[in-house]
């Protein structure tokens, strides 16, 4: 029987999520991949046991987490009732629905009929009877954003949800979706976007935004799906996820010029006495102005590694100035 580590909340930083009661850890567990049927269960609840004792409270989902779509949730709701029982009410659970999950036209997007039904799943795969988060994963362009973000506010009522997101909208749709949901009564907690160093994009306006409207953030993909924890300064190692067929990494994405940037970012984060990933997560984490960071892992000892860059999450003037030289931000989008 699994005992949770007596001193799990020691080290971990806890950051409140925007105008809300609500406190996210400083790095959140990620299940987008490695908690799948071609991984190996004990593996995973290992992940998830290492997690929490490391004062990770935050398990992060989508009903098409896998792979195969749903995995990542059932695997989860096993681990739960293994694992996590007694600690439920220490967790942050959070799954999302937006992408395709099955055929037809109420598989994806953005439609009640969609969302509240995904959500029905997602509680049925975990075990749950009400998840933390619910996030509408992507904007959908052919629905009314107030069906979407009453189908949010729906799943708060019903008590199958305490908090509402929104993920991979843009400054002007997230200004939109959280005066619609405002006026509803249920407020919006969090966005959830792609931001790393080689991805800037959400500081073209969406932090502010975020900022002005009082809501958490917690970035996805900090480490560029891999890029950006030392194993592509060589070029592409065999097994990664560039050599794979993997459809969100390719090879040809390695470029000279990428591997350069990234060798220079490793000779600053060594200077820091970190890891070229532990300084991404840090790099993503400063300033305050995003909550969460997102981090997947393979392995417990993976984990641990990125942990350990809450250990200096503060940058001078002088490192920032070199991170941005090292990656030629002209060129990072």
């Amino acid at each position: 029987m699994y005992t949770a580590d007596s001193f799990r909340y020691e080290a971990m930083p806890y950051r409140r999520t925007g105008h809300s009661g609500l406190s996210l850890p400083a790095l959140s567990l990620g299940l987008w991949h490695n908690f799948g049927p071609d991984r190996p269960v004990e593996t995973q609840r290992q992940i998830l046991r290492r997690a929490f004792d490391l004062g990770i409270t935050h398990f992060d989902l989508a009903n098409n987490y896998g792979p195969p779509p749903g995995a990542a949730e059932s695997a989860l709701g096993d681990a739960l009732r293994a694992d996590f029982g007694p600690y439920r009410d220490e967790l942050v659970i959070s799954t999302k629905a937006g992408y395709l999950m099955w055929p037809g036209p109420y598989g994806e997007w953005g439609s009640r009929k969609y969302l509240l039904s995904s959500l029905d799943q997602s509680l049925t795969r975990t075990g749950l009877d009400h998840v933390d988060i619910f996030y509408s994963h992507r904007y959908d362009p052919e629905t009314p954003l107030e069906e979407t973000m009453g189908a949010l506010h729906s799943a708060v009522q019903q008590g199958k949800a305490l908090y509402v997101g929104v993920s991979n909208y843009s400054p002007e749709q997230t200004r939109e979706a959280a005066r619609i949901l405002r006026e509803l009564g249920t407020p919006l907690l969090i966005h959830q976007p792609r931001y790393s160093m080689l991805d800037r994009r959400p500081e073209e306006g969406l932090l502010d935004t975020l900022d002005e409207l009082q809501v958490g953030s917690i970035a996805y993909s900090p480490l560029e799906q891999g890029l950006l924890t030392g194993r592509y300064l060589d070029g592409v190692p065999e097994g990664s996820r560039a050599a794979s067929d993997s459809p969100f990494l390719k090879a040809d994405q390695v470029t000279e010029d990428l591997v350069r940037q990234l060798r220079a970012l490793d000779d600053i984060a060594g200077s820091r006495g970190q890891s070229l990933a532990q300084m991404a997560l840090a790099w993503v984490l400063r300033g305050g102005r995003v909550t969460s960071a997102l981090v997947g892992a393979s392995s417990a000892r993976q984990l641990e590694d990125s942990v350990a860059a809450i250990r200096n999450l503060d940058f001078d003037a002088e490192e920032l100035a070199r991170i941005d030289a090292a990656i030629k931000l002209q060129g990072a989008h």
